[in-house]
């Protein structure tokens, strides 16, 4: 049956133009249809946020019918290849240019002692990535994950990024299918959405003109999804982009999740977060401060929910907003909270300050009315793991 957002509310109300087309775009968005980018900007520009909130809070009920009152939330651990990086984004602090007195290649000693503390803190999982770095290809990368798995095989490996892949694959003078294929079958078993920063060259000459095209990363997700490996979108937003560019990249990259194989996951996750600016070359050459309130980071987060109807879970960025922000935003159409994060180098090098337990996350979830359920990267439920303690659902 067909929801009507107004459907209750006096005939005298909905006479209004903009009522009525925000009621009518509602109504599309809660049967699960496409909405046009002109819609969206629509919504985002005359809506109030309360009613984009609940929308997209209704969306998320459809998409989690069976676990409604659930918030999911995961252990693992983000470690870093390389610093060594040539892409040169004027966002990130974290970067060593190639020769760099403080540059490195992580080793072997640290990779198992980094992966045993993760075990022993409840986690399953390496978010492993790094920088464009000129002399690493495909060769190294399937030796490192092999070698990561023979030591390992319980381990799971969230790894690179379409930039990464769109970087070894031009060094190693390979396709995306192929860079991606000899990764899967060294071990690499999803890859996040990371280096997506906003899909549209505009944008991205500007801030990340070393990285891959917009067009680049979208086809590598294409590429993934023919695998079948699992994957996820990011936007960060709140910096040169405009309104409509922001609307752009959720439209792209809700198309190709409809052009994904059928029998294909493709994108699990959409995680909105808002852009940091501590000590970066945009905030310190071109004067780019983070300016996103919590008005604008809950409007963003509601209209990826309304946009993405073809994208299950949408994830908080607690780590740069915060624990009130993201309680907050699970009434907005949000259902994950993410990992704790046991290491994160990249976006707290540019000033993203807190951070989570396992204890704290669980009870961050409880204080705004859910059940937290930890999970692993696939959104299946994970069983208590030794020595970390799970409240009851």
């Amino acid at each position: 049956m067909k929801m009507r957002i107004f459907a209750e509310r006096p005939s005298v109300f909905r006479c209004y133009p903009v009522a009525m087309h925000t009621a009518a775009i509602f109504d599309k968005a809660l049967a699960l249809e496409p909405i046009s980018h002109e819609e969206a900007r629509f919504l985002y520009e005359h809506a109030a946020l309360p009613e984009m909130m609940y929308v997209a809070n209704e969306i998320r009920k459809l998409k989690k019918a069976g676990t409604p009152g659930i918030v999911t939330w995961q252990i693992d651990r983000n470690v870093n290849t390389t610093n060594v990086c040539v892409a040169n984004c004027k966002f990130c602090n974290f970067f060593r240019v190639p020769g760099h007195p403080d540059s490195y290649i992580t080793d072997d000693e640290t990779y198992k002692r980094k992966i045993e503390e993760m075990f022993a803190l409840g986690g399953d999982q390496l978010l492993l990535q790094g920088g464009h770095h000129p002399q690493l290809g495909i060769d190294w990368y399937e030796a490192l994950f092999t070698r990561l798995k023979s030591w390992y095989p319980q381990l799971k490996l969230h790894a690179l990024g379409p930039p990464e892949v769109v970087h070894i694959s031009e060094i190693s003078g390979i396709s995306y299918y192929e860079t991606l294929q000899r990764l899967q079958a060294a071990g690499m078993d999803s890859i996040p959405g990371a280096g997506a920063e906003i899909l549209n060259d505009r944008v991205r000459r500007l801030i990340s003109n070393g990285k891959c095209t917009g067009e680049e990363w979208l086809e590598v997700m294409r590429q993934a999804h023919k695998l079948d490996m699992p994957s996820s979108a990011t936007m960060m937003f709140g910096h040169i982009e405009t309104l409509d560019e922001r609307i752009e990249h959720l439209v792209r990259i809700r198309a190709v999740q409809y052009e994904k194989p059928e029998d294909s996951v493709g994108f699990r996750a959409f995680i909105p977060w808002p852009y940091q600016d501590d000590g970066t070359l945009l905030q310190r050459v071109k004067g780019i401060n983070n300016d996103v309130s919590a008005h604008e980071y809950l409007m963003t987060l509601a209209l990826s929910r309304i946009v993405l109807v073809n994208i299950e879970n949408i994830q908080v960025s607690w780590l740069t907003v915060g624990p009130k922000v993201a309680q907050a935003a699970l009434y907005g159409g949000a259902n994950d909270m993410g990992s704790i994060m046991i290491e994160e180098n990249v976006v707290s090098a540019a000033g993203a300050p807190f951070r989570f337990t396992s204890d704290e996350i669980q009870k961050c979830i409880q204080e705004a009315g859910f059940s937290p359920r930890l999970r692993d990267q696939q959104y299946n439920f994970r069983p208590q793991p030794q020595g970390v303690t799970l409240v009851e659902v």
